[in-house]
């Protein structure tokens, strides 16, 4: 996972992504939070598998390489909701287009084993 200041940014832009992407459940997560602004329980159900304490770690780390805000209410009972940052919104055509290769890549895979 990435936080890189100024200084330590590598040059190359597929190390760059790769590197802020890099969480096992990165991706995954931009996509839910994409859809609009969520709160930590629903991503919790969206996302059989993972911890409370692992969504906690990657959205904190999506937090901190700004690909998403965390916006807390002042209400009783708390109320936290997640969407993408203005530079998130710039991953949404990206998102869009792994789906469409994923797509793909399950039918060819598919293809594949019947023959």
């Amino acid at each position: 996972m990435a936080t890189f200041t100024h200084h330590t940014v590598p040059e190359c832009p597929f190390v760059t992504t790769q590197s802020v992407l890099s969480g096992k459940w990165s991706m995954l997560l931009l996509h839910h939070i994409e859809e609009g602004p969520i709160r930590f329980n629903e991503l919790h159900r969206r996302l059989t598998g993972i911890s409370q304490a692992t969504l906690t770690k990657q959205l904190r780390q999506l937090e901190d390489d700004g690909l998403i805000i965390r916006k807390v209410y002042a209400q009783v009972p708390p109320k936290v909701e997640y969407e993408l940052s203005e530079i998130g919104q710039e991953f949404k055509m990206v998102l869009q287009q792994i789906e469409v290769f994923g797509d793909k890549y399950i039918n060819f895979v598919k293809s594949k084993k019947s023959e």
